[in-house]
């Protein structure tokens, strides 16, 4: 006798889940859920041929098997209203929503005019923003952090939407799902969840993936969900789970996972080969509880349509999609000359930029006393100011708004009793859910800004490396229809004695993530300044805090009124005409020192701080290096695989004619950052290495 897996070997005495109740669904709602199914089947047996002809929909996860579920979730869904994560497998589910056959078309052969992104995505990720349908990543259930933060803007802001987000059940095995429900649950926010199981995870059974039947039972300790269950390969079934969410997520009760059991009935996509894994008996099996000849029985059956209409509807069905596809085929494709499009959002930027090239002080410009203020003073004093000026600015992080601590460093004391726990609050101690909701929660308007401490320390940043990546390329994958509003701030660097996840510096990895900006201060004016045009502009800014600055006497600065510093713009911090030393950072101190050491030798050496890594101020450095001939780049990072690097390729490349020496480095060694004292100091570089390698550089 053949062995089923598990989900197949169901008693008919023992149904997984409870019969459908209170049926009252009328013959034209189930007409039209049956027309959805069969359109959506049309399309779904449609794919591969696309593929097979070179014409693309070259990703293609077919819906046959999920329908029941997908067409119930998709009819649930208020276009317009409410908000849809769907997952890759959503075709029916995006069908039944509000997407047009020609839409899902577009979306297929990866056309210019796909609602979900031009073709930048990869097909079969549908989305229509218009409507409410979320562009969604391939990375497996990262959207569930997303429908936790715009469930959260939803409850924040008073509106009566429900958030939908649809997973596969091996997504559930992802620590990003589980960071989701428990925030979701534990904030009492308004989603509901849908686990479509269909038995596999591409080709590994869910035994191997959970120790529980079915993955929704994982999580039946927690506090304010409801969890239900639902035959997803039935309309009728799948709308009672989905109406019993609904109502429950509507009460303020909490929110809602519902599990539906479904069946694959092709392999996990056209990439896979389920016959390789899956015997004939099962395959069977599966077949034998399609969802589309169990739908069209019924309405037969029980005399709601009759053949003839049913016949017609079905013809109806293919010759829509004849004739959309006939269109779709000559429709254009992308335009090469657009990659750089969307990419970011142009900034808000102050007037003038006049610190680009003077070392004055902002007093001197302003013209007032002012008094100084340490660099963790002024990331302070701004923020109160800028959640000010702006009611729709939110603030959360890890002991960022405990009574009157805020923060490690308590950069962000005062703010909630100032501004209430509604605007600024804790995080769970889950960097990539305090990140992941930030993405969701600016969703709900483009008004909202957030601004999130990624982490305690730059070293803590790596859990949240996910949603990093998917919010760096949001903006370019949508064609900008969504733009995370997010500033992550990030307390970064050494030398306060920290060792191994205290004391590093990870900017050697952000900047390789086009579509992020990448800011780091070396004096309090400059944090200040930074951070106002954060604040101000759309767009994702990662601000890179130097903690050992905080409070650094070399770091105060006068703060004058509403300063401001312009994205991608340098500082000339010391002018000179023998070497250029450019750095950011704490490094930009030790650049200073080692200056001033040459200085009493009777050599000139200019100090570039960059403040802005991504944009890089490139014609600061130009102009800068074409003065000097000289160049060392300087910054705290590791030199192997350092910022440093990338510097000194380009100026390699772009500047050559102009050196007289080569591209000089200084950085920390290439090892860990040790906790005692010494060997952190034999580790991270100094002003003496600095200045040795400055000399090393003038006697080329």
């Amino acid at each position: 006798m053949t062995v089923l897996p598990f989900q197949q070997q169901l008693s008919p005495q023992e149904p997984p889940f409870p019969p459908p109740e209170g049926e009252n669904v009328s013959a034209a709602e189930l007409r039209r859920a049956y027309a959805l199914m069969h359109q959506a089947r049309v399309l779904d047996d449609k794919a591969p041929n696309y593929l097979k002809q070179g014409l693309g929909w070259s990703y293609h996860a077919p819906c046959a098997g999920h329908d029941g579920i997908q067409i119930a979730l998709g009819l649930t869904f208020r276009p317009g209203h409410d908000y849809l994560f769907p997952y890759y497998r959503d075709l029916a589910t995006c069908l039944a929503a509000g997407l047009s056959v020609e839409e899902i078309l577009l979306n297929g052969l990866s056309k210019r005019d796909d609602v979900a992104g031009g073709g930048r995505h990869m097909s079969n990720h549908f989305a229509k923003s218009a409507l409410g349908i979320q562009n969604v990543s391939s990375v497996v259930a990262n959207h569930a952090q997303h429908a936790a933060g715009l469930g959260r803007a939803i409850r924040t802001y008073g509106s009566d939407a429900i958030v939908f987000c649809s997973v596969g059940e091996s997504s559930t095995s992802e620590g990003y799902f589980y960071e989701a429900v428990n925030g979701a649950s534990r904030e009492r926010l308004p989603v509901v969840f849908v686990i479509q199981d269909n038995g596999f995870g591409i080709s590994v059974p869910k035994e191997e993936q959970t120790a529980n039947r079915f993955a929704a039972d994982n999580f039946s300790g927690f506090r304010n969900l409801r969890i239900l269950h639902c035959d997803g390969t039935d309309y009728l079934d799948s709308r009672r789970a989905l109406q019993a969410a609904v109502e429950y997520v509507g009460s303020g009760a909490g929110c809602a996972l519902v599990h539906a059991e479904c069946v694959r009935i092709h392999s996990h996509s056209n990439s896979d080969r389920h016959e390789l894994y899956r015997s004939p008996e099962e395959l069977a099996a599966a077949r034998a509880r399609d969802p589309l000849p169990k739908l069209r029985s019924r309405l037969l059956a029980d005399g709601l349509i009759d053949a003839a209409e049913l016949a017609a509807l079905e013809a109806a069905n293919v010759q829509a999609y004849e004739e959309c596809a006939a269109r779709v085929r000559e429709a254009p494709d992308p335009d090469p000359a657009s990659i750089h499009d969307f990419l970011l959002p142009e900034p808000w930027r102050p007037e003038g930029d006049g610190l680009a090239t003077i070392a004055v002080t902002p007093a001197e410009l302003a013209g007032v006393p002012l008094p100084e203020r340490s660099l963790l003073e002024a990331v302070n004093l701004t923020l109160k100011e800028l959640f000010r000026e702006n009611l729709d600015a939110y603030l959360w992080g890890q002991d960022v708004a405990s009574r009157e601590k805020g923060g490690i460093f308590n950069v962000t004391k005062g703010m909630q009793q100032e501004f209430g726990a509604r605007r600024v609050f804790n995080g769970p101690l889950a960097e990539d859910y305090i990140l992941g909701t930030a993405d969701g929660f600016s969703r709900f308007d483009d008004r909202i800004r957030v601004v999130v401490e990624g982490a305690e320390f730059a070293d803590y940043f790596w859990p949240a490396a996910e949603q990093m990546v998917e919010m760096s390329h949001e903006s370019w994958r949508t064609r900008g229809q969504f733009v995370p509003n997010v500033t992550i701030r990030i307390a970064s660097g050494g030398y306060i004695g920290g060792g191994l996840y205290h004391s590093q510096n990870i900017e050697g990895w952000l900047t390789t993530l086009p579509g992020i900006r990448i800011v780091t201060p070396a004096f309090a004016d400059d944090a200040a300044g930074l951070l106002r045009t954060a604040l101000r502009s759309r767009g994702i800014t990662v601000y890179l805090e130097p903690k050992f600055l905080y409070n650094a006497r070399g770091a105060r600065a006068h703060l004058p009124p509403d300063f401001a510093v312009p994205f991608g713009v340098a500082r000339r911090r010391r002018e000179g005409t023998e070497l250029t030393i450019v750095s950011y950072g704490t490094a930009v101190h030790l650049a200073l020192a080692a200056a001033e050491r040459l200085a009493a030798e009777g050599r000139s050496v200019e100090v570039l701080d960059l403040r802005s890594l991504v944009p890089l101020d490139w014609e600061a450095i130009a102009r800068s290096v074409r003065k000097t001939s000289r160049v060392l780049v300087a910054h705290e990072d590791k030199v192997h695989g350092g910022f440093g690097g990338e510097l000194a390729a380009q100026i390699g490349q772009e500047l050559f004619a102009y050196l007289d020496a080569p591209v000089a480095r200084v950085g920390s060694e290439f090892t860990p950052v040790g906790f005692h004292r010494a060997l952190e100091r034999a580790i991270l570089p100094d002003a003496d290495r600095v200045l040795d390698a400055a000399r090393r550089v003038l006697a080329y």
